[in-house]
């Protein structure tokens, strides 16, 4: 039965309004997921060589704990968090690296865990947070390890802070805009991701270009220690491999096969990085 003139202009309304309606919610909806990432809940016990101890950002307070080698102080090592996670995923980091003689400090990104602030703005307020964190840290050298989001903060503050020794940075991404537009849905036209940008950045009170990793690794002078999983299609390996263009030696990019997003840090990659550091920190008291 052919469709009555009266029932085409029904379903011509619903169309209108459904259109309508992602035109104005799906960007809101974009926007509030960029910003506003799930808070997971701290369910770990403060380890044994570590004291809780808040950090005062960039007009946050950042909660974390502050851990102590257990043997002779080498320097000291900053864990940063991925996205959606908190300091709990720095207890394997802290046990390593405290025998190893490093002072550990991790805490919960802006926004995550149990920090204070409303938005994640994947650098561009989180990098000043570092700076202060760092702040506080004993004199020696210095070295960040952070994965994906805290991979790209800890790319972004050592382009700026030349107290920065080494950066071990796992699974970054190369810019905010690139790697966002990769993980919105399908049903995301290139109109919605732009709407849900600029929303974002009125809301997060940010730039959005402004938060490129591959840019700011240009102005990195400390020796980069790149790494990333070559299955990985959250963030995929070609994020690293801009950032590695652009970066001045010494540096390296480890791609590990077979690994996706969340997996690269294996235990002999580990090994790897700890070999890596070990190399960096003795050319710097050589030279």
């Amino acid at each position: 039965m052919m469709p009555t003139r009266r029932s085409a202009i029904g379903w011509s309304i619903v169309l209108a309004v459904a259109v309508a309606v992602a035109v104005v919610e799906l960007p809101a909806l974009g926007a509030g997921g960029l910003l506003h990432p799930a808070r997971r809940r701290l369910d770990a016990a403060t380890p044994a060589t570590c004291v809780d101890f808040v950090f005062f950002g960039a007009g946050v307070a950042l909660k974390g704990w502050r851990c102590k080698a257990t043997g002779v102080r080498r320097g000291s090592l900053v864990y940063l968090h991925g996205v959606a996670d908190n300091r709990a995923s720095a207890a394997g980091v802290i046990r390593r690296f405290g025998a190893r003689g490093f002072d550990v400090v991790a805490y919960d990104s802006r926004a995550h865990g149990e920090s204070a602030g409303d938005a994640c703005t994947y650098g561009f307020f989180e990098k000043q947070d570092l700076r202060r964190v760092i702040d506080t840290i004993d004199a020696g050298p210095i070295v960040l390890v952070g994965t994906s989001l805290g991979a790209a903060v800890a790319l972004q503050e050592a382009a700026l802070d030349e107290r920065v020794s080494a950066v071990v940075a796992a699974e970054t991404f190369s810019d905010l805009r690139t790697v966002a537009a990769e993980r919105a849905p399908f049903f995301f036209t290139s109109t919605i991701i732009n709407r849900a940008f600029r929303l974002a950045e009125q809301q997060g009170s940010f730039k959005v270009e402004a938060v490129s990793p591959a840019i700011a690794a240009g102005n990195v002078t400390a020796p980069v220690l790149l790494v990333h999983g070559d299955a990985d299609t959250d963030t995929p390996a070609d994020h690293s491999k801009r950032v590695f263009a652009n970066l001045h030696e010494p540096k390296r990019l480890i791609l590990v096969p077979g690994a996706h997003h969340n997996g690269s840090l294996r235990n002999d990659v580990w090994s790897e990085i700890e070999r890596w550091i070990d190399a960096v920190l003795a050319r710097r008291h050589d030279t």
